[in-house]
């Protein structure tokens, strides 16, 4: 689904040369071709699936998307991409761009409105930077059946993302706790237009089949609690953030099997649940 004629080429060009990347919504086109391919080849989209695109921006992705989906919804906030985007898609059957801001509009309605069956439901995105964290809650949140996420990050965040004990936050807790997430290359600065101050990376998410065993809400006030001071012990942390006296805490975290010295960072995410698990008893 590329631009495959001179007329619908000279529309993008025509519409592209009136963009002006606007630095309040984080925007930087990707522009690397072979990048742009790579990205979605990791998503790993089979002919029968849906995939919702998260900024298109002017569709360096959506077409390779479109070439492998049996259908596409881009979401683009930004109304003045939609004409260089309709136009690189070119006659494309198979993409529906929607304006509307990705933080608030309703995935579960828009895949509800599509006809006919899905084998899987992907998200593929090059996020701006200044909505990851809130977008991936989103995508993670959302009562679709995600097969995996595929998201353009900064790299610093996604390092973040992938952290290990000790190494872990809460950035890494609140995306593992949902999927398993990996950290598959990094993107010079080079190929997006205008080129970002910092470095990126692309992440693959992939949903837990089963989720862990505990309240979502629950589990997250718990480790919200943990990591309020991230330098102090978790006797401290727990007591401090959950209203708790500290011979309380020291409790719980040894029903728990975890030692009250312990620092929030140093904790898996299956550590978390386990401390979650021995909350009441």
């Amino acid at each position: 689904m590329s631009i495959c004629s001179p007329r619908c080429r000279a529309r993008f060009v025509t519409a592209l040369s009136n963009l002006v990347p606007r630095k309040r919504l984080g925007q930087h086109f990707l522009t690397n071709q072979a990048i742009a391919e790579q990205i979605v080849a990791a998503a790993h989209i089979g002919s029968d699936d849906l995939v919702l695109e998260i900024g298109p921006g002017t569709g360096a992705l959506t077409v390779w998307l479109a070439q492998r989906a049996k259908r596409v919804i881009a979401i683009e906030l930004d109304r003045s991409l939609l004409p260089a985007l309709k136009a690189k898609l070119g006659a494309a059957t198979n993409v529906t761009v929607v304006h509307g801001d990705a933080l608030a509009i309703d995935f579960e309605a828009l895949v509800g409105r599509e006809a006919g069956a899905f084998a899987a439901v992907r998200f593929v995105a090059n996020l701006p930077y200044y909505i990851t964290s809130a977008a991936i809650r989103r995508i993670l949140e959302c009562r679709l059946p995600i097969a995996c996420a595929v998201l353009t990050v900064q790299a610093e965040v996604a390092e973040r993302i992938v952290a290990q004990p000790p190494e872990m936050s809460l950035l890494a807790v609140s995306v593992q706790f949902y999927g398993r997430a990996e950290l598959l290359f990094k993107i010079p600065a080079a190929c997006f237009s205008p080129p970002p101050k910092v470095e990126s990376a692309v992440v693959r998410i992939t949903p837990h089949i089963v989720r862990p065993p505990v309240d979502a809400e629950a589990f997250f006030r718990v480790v919200r609690a943990g990591f309020c001071q991230p330098r102090k012990q978790l006797r401290n942390t727990l007591a401090t953030g959950l209203g708790l006296e500290k011979s309380q805490a020291i409790a719980w975290l040894e029903r728990a099997g975890i030692a009250p010295t312990r620092r929030a960072e140093t904790l898996s995410v299956e550590e978390w649940v386990k401390l979650c698990e021995r909350l009441d008893r």
